[in-house]
Formats: C-alpha cells, structure tokens, sequence
C-alpha cells in the first residue's frame, strides 16, 4: 500500500462515481472548517436526499486544498451544480446532482479549491493538520488537542495559501469544466 505522504495523485469522486476530479502533487493543506458558512451549507446538503454526511459530528467540515493548475475534471462535469448561499457571494460549491454529493469548494477569487475530504477514499485522505475558525462551532463543542484549533485562518494556513500561489506565478485560473453548469 502507498504511504499517503508518498502519493501523487488522487481521484475525488462523488457517491456515486459520475463525477471525478484528479487532485494532482502535494495537497496545499488538509483542514476542517468550523465557520458558519460552510456549517449553513452542510446542513442544506446533508438535508438532501440521499446525500452523504457532509459535517462531521464535531460541526466541522473536512477538506483537502489542491492548486487549481493541479487538478483535472475527469468526469461528470455536465452533473455538477453550483450552490451559493447569497447570489453575489464569492464563493461557490459544487454539488453533483445524481447523488447529491458535495464535491468541492471554490472561492472564485482564489488559486486553490477546496475539495471535501469525504469525497476521496478513505485510505488516500490526507489526515488534517489544523482545525480552522473554531470560534464559530456549535456551542457546547469541544475539541481534542491533537492538531491545533485556530480561531481564524493562521499564519501558517496563509502561509501555505502564498506559497502556492506563488509557485503558481501569482495566477488564480478560473475552474473553466464546471462553467455554467447550475446557478
């Protein structure tokens, strides 16, 4: 078996296996999320029928960030919809609808996309490395201190975010496969 520290590509796919994005090198950070918005929306797709838990048990919500010239749609693109939680946000997720998976997360603004740990195998998820806005988790939720718990995005998150960034030549490349697919 491949040490996951060790692999270089991963497939994401959603429940179904429809829609698959190839996750390419060394993912910028693996994290879970605890802020109001990505709780809001993993409560809309946990509602869904048939869709796969989305938070975790804690409120939180796991993802792996990949840059956005390291990824590949292999399939399903044409089953994606896009969910925003106000018209004009900046931010986007993208739910395929044959089984109402979520699948990813874009801030459009950004050179990475966060894909929902869930939706790779579970023995090629990276294990996360930080919690992140934990201010805002459900009341009455306490976390284990076995990676640290960040109020907001640290310096070391925003670190990593930089680095990628830069070696990407300071560019944020649109997510062209998913374009106008859903609103």
């Amino acid at each position: 078996m491949t040490n996951k520290r060790e692999k270089t590509s991963r497939v994401a796919s959603c429940q179904c296996g429809a829609v698959t994005l190839e996750l390419i090198g060394k993912p910028i950070v693996a994290a879970t999320c605890y802020c109001h918005s990505c709780q809001a929306a993993g409560r809309a797709f946990d509602a869904l029928p048939g869709a796969p838990g989305t938070l975790g048990g804690d409120g939180g919500t796991p993802y792996v960030l990949v840059r956005k010239d390291r990824l590949a749609w292999l399939s399903g693109t044409d089953r994606l919809d896009e969910h925003r939680l106000k018209p004009d946000s900046s931010t986007r997720r993208f739910v395929a609808r044959c089984c109402n998976s979520p699948v990813a997360l874009e801030f459009t603004k950004g050179h990475w996309l966060s894909v929902y740990a869930a939706r790779l195998p579970e023995d090629e998820r990276p294990t996360a490395e930080m919690r992140t806005i934990v201010g805002d988790r459900p009341e009455g939720v306490e976390l284990a201190d076995d990676i640290p718990n960040y109020a907001t995005p640290s310096g070391k998150f925003m670190w990593r975010l930089l680095k990628a960034w830069a070696a990407m030549g300071f560019r944020a490349p649109p997510i062209e496969a998913t374009k106008g697919y859903g609103r």
